[in-house]
Order: C-alpha cells, then sequence, then structure tokens
C-alpha cells in the first residue's frame, strides 16, 4: 500500500467519522468524494498496462569491450486509451546498462521508440532483459508493472589490442606432408569428395566427379604441413590476482566520444584472456593455424584452424571463461604436450609465481616445441613477488618471455620480448 493511499484512505475514514457524529452533509460529500477518488484511481490503473507491449531491439548480439552497444526499444500502446506516462525499466546485469526511459504521452494505437546506448566494459554473456513497465494513476494510489522476460543474450567478446610485431619461433614443418585433419580452408591438399550442401561455396564444386554421379560434389581439403600455433591460458584459480576494482555504473561519453578507451579491471585473469584473444587475433590475421587449451570451468581444447570462423570460436571460448580451475599449468602443459606437432609454436599465458612454470617450459622444449612466455606481473596486481625470478629462469632456457605488469599498454608491451 503506497503512502498517497493511505492518505487518501485516512481522509475518507475521518469524513466518514466526522459524518456520524455531525450528521452534516459536507462531511458526506466528502466521503463520497474520497471513495470516487479511490474507485477511479483503481479503474485508472486497471487499464494503464492493458495492451502495453515493450520490444527491445538490437543490430548484433555480439560486440567487443570498449565497444557501444546499440539497442533499440519499442513501447506500443495497442488500446485505444492514451497512457499519460509510462516507465521502462531495464533490469539486464549488463554493467553501466543505459536502457531505462519514462515515457510521457503515448496517444491510443500509437508507439513510441528510443536509443539506448551503453559503453561494454566486461567480457561475458549478458541476458538483455528482464523488462518492467510501469505506470500508476494521476495521484499514485495504485502502481503496476509488467515484466517481460529475455528473449536474447548479448555475447560480449574480450578487449583486444593491436599486435604488431609478436615474434614467435619459426617452427619446423612436421613431415612435409599433408595433415590428415579436415578443414574448413581451400589448401593445396584436396582430400576427398562431398555431396553439395547449402552453403557450401561455390568455388569448391568438382565439376567432374558433379558430371559422373549426376549430382553436385564439393572437394574437401586438409591442413597444410605448416607450424601450428598453440595457446595455453592458465585459469588455475590459484594462480590468480586482482586488485579491488568497481565496474562503473553509467558511463558518460558512450555518446559523445565514441573512440574512448575502457581500462582493464585489474585482474590477471582478465588481462590474461585479453593478451590470447589479441594473440589469435595476431596470428590467424597472418595466416596461421591457431588452437587454444585451457582448463577453467572445465578442461577445453580448441583444435587448430585458420580464418575468421576460427577467431570467433576462440573469442566466444575466451568471453565465458572463468579462473576457476584446479588444474596447475605443468599439469595443463603435461597433459596436452604429447598431442601437439613436434615444430609447433606454444605461447604460455600465466601469472603464476610457482616453480612449474620453468618446468612446464622445459617440457615443452623437449616434446619439440616452441615456446613464448607471457608472464604477468603477479605482484603489480597485488600477488606476491616472484615474477622476475621467473623471467630469468625462463630466459636461462632460451625462451622468448614478455613482462606484463598491470596498467601497462599491452599493445606495446606484446610487441617487446625478451631472449
Amino acid at each position: 500500500m503506497t503512502v498517497s493511499l493511505r492518505v487518501v484512505l485516512v481522509l475518507l475514514a475521518l469524513s466518514l467519522a466526522a459524518l456520524a457524529v455531525t450528521g452534516q452533509s459536507v462531511f458526506a460529500r466528502l466521503s463520497y468524494l474520497w471513495g470516487l477518488v479511490v474507485a477511479a484511481s483503481w479503474l485508472w490503473s486497471l487499464l494503464a498496462l492493458r495492451k502495453m507491449t515493450v520490444e527491445r531491439r538490437a543490430r548484433t548480439h555480439r560486440a567487443e569491450v570498449g565497444q557501444i552497444f546499440e539497442e533499440r526499444f519499442w513501447i506500443q500502446n495497442g488500446g485505444r486509451l492514451p497512457r499519460l506516462w509510462v516507465a521502462v525499466q531495464d533490469h539486464s546485469n549488463l554493467p553501466a546498462s543505459q536502457g531505462s526511459r519514462v515515457l510521457t504521452m503515448i496517444g491510443g494505437r500509437q508507439g513510441r521508440s528510443y536509443l539506448a546506448r551503453t559503453r561494454l566494459v566486461l567480457r561475458g554473456v549478458f541476458p538483455l532483459g528482464p523488462t518492467e513497465l510501469s505506470a500508476a494513476d494521476p495521484l499514485g494510489l495504485f502502481p503496476v508493472s509488467h515484466t517481460v522476460s529475455p528473449e536474447n543474450s548479448l555475447l560480449v567478446y574480450p578487449m583486444m589490442v593491436d599486435v604488431r610485431t609478436f615474434p614467435s619461433p619459426a617452427g619446423l614443418m612436421p613431415g612435409g606432408e599433408a595433415i590428415r585433419r579436415r578443414t574448413h580452408q581451400v589448401t593445396p591438399n584436396a582430400a576427398s569428395v562431398r555431396e553439395y550442401a547449402p552453403g557450401d561455396p561455390l568455388n569448391r564444386i568438382h565439376w567432374a566427379s558433379t558430371a559422373r554421379r549426376d549430382r553436385l560434389m564439393v572437394k574437401e581439403f586438409e591442413l597444410d604441413p605448416l607450424a601450428e600455433v598453440w595457446i595455453f591460458v592458465d585459469a588455475s584459480r590459484t594462480a590468480q590476482f586482482a586488485l579491488p576494482h568497481e565496474l562503473p555504473t553509467q558511463v558518460a561519453d558512450a555518446l559523445w566520444h565514441p573512440s574512448a578507451k575502457v581500462a582493464l579491471p585489474p585482474s590477471t585473469e582478465e588481462y590474461a584472456v585479453s593478451i590470447a584473444a589479441s594473440l589469435a587475433r595476431h596470428f590467424l590475421g597472418r595466416g596461421r593455424a591457431v588452437g587454444m587449451v585451457s582448463w577453467g570451468q572445465s578442461f577445453q581444447i580448441l583444435p587448430p584452424d585458420r580464418g575468421s570462423r576460427q577467431l570467433g570460436k576462440m573469442l566466444e571460448a575466451l568471453a565465458l571463461l572463468r579462473a576457476e580451475g584446479e588444474l596447475p599449468l605443468s599439469a595443463l602443459v603435461t597433459a596436452q604436450a604429447e598431442h601437439l606437432p613436434r615444430g609447433s609454436t606454444a605461447v604460455v599465458v600465466t601469472p603464476s609465481v610457482d616453480d612449474d612454470v620453468p618446468l612446464a617450459v622445459d617440457l615443452l622444449i623437449r616434446r619439440g616445441l616452441r615456446p613464448v612466455v607471457v608472464l604477468l606481473d603477479a605482484a603489480s596486481f597485488g600477488g606476491p613477488e616472484g615474477t622476475a625470478a621467473q623471467v630469468a629462469a625462463v630466459r636461462a632456457l632460451g625462451v622468448p618471455v614478455c613482462h606484463v605488469p598491470q596498467g601497462v599498454d599491452l599493445s606495446a608491451s606484446l610487441c617487446t620480448l625478451a631472449v
């Protein structure tokens, strides 16, 4: 019961009491007035949200941290009566969401729309809703609301930086023969033919087989015998550190400064994910086959492949990755290193200060792989000292090392490796 309704009911009770004591007609009129106000307000609120609908439309449901997410809200009045005001409340857990508005004077059979722009500051998946419509009578005696469940969600990729020159070992050819692994990319190694499926490009049709079998046939390819790139992301819970940080509740520059930068949260988890995504885009842009290994919520391995489709798979996996793993880096490398082709480049991204980092690097070398290590400075994230000793130990093995402290420019830091 609202405060306004309590006041009106008290006035009604006082008018009835005064009428019973004095019998004067003025108190009778007041009693009728307050009773009429309560009845009219209840009827008004009963119709306030009748045939009112809300729809959320977004151009895309995938974006990157730092970008501006645009979403259009469409509120439709399907009834004949006008609506004085309607409040739209966006209850999505998307940080700094700007979807809530108050709309006034929506005519009968009319609609209103507005564009909400939100600066994306956190990776992950966020439902676009629920959305609540609220209204009331003019005196606010009987507020009403209606909640619409979310129909879509937004997948926010981790922030990526431009990596201009990330030195990587040349790698070794694994024998000079085609690797017996199917790929969506067109390579010089045509392996077989199969029936045409909707979506197959026309330039992959094998016309000789099509003529013989009297139906469309397309070529299948195998990977080139090139050295692969594997990215190991250390998602062990015990290796992570973070400084206190609060996400912004609103971003004022989302509309007027679309090129403004968003700082990464001071967390080793967020830095590791951003670095892995940036390196994946760097190598894929140069035509390399890239795979990924991590153990966060569960063991996850993405087989190496080329092209934008592989980048999408990796970004989706990294967007959902949480550093909740129980497996240390050395165990992760041991479990997967024996399955990697000799000569592959293994990029290890870790904030660990344990002695297992040099052991894992040494294991990669003995397996015939070419490791590159990206070490996050644990002390700068509120963790213990020891990263400098790790850098020296890895450099003693002749392996390139990139030392990344908190707050540094990732684009410049990833271009500086020490051997």
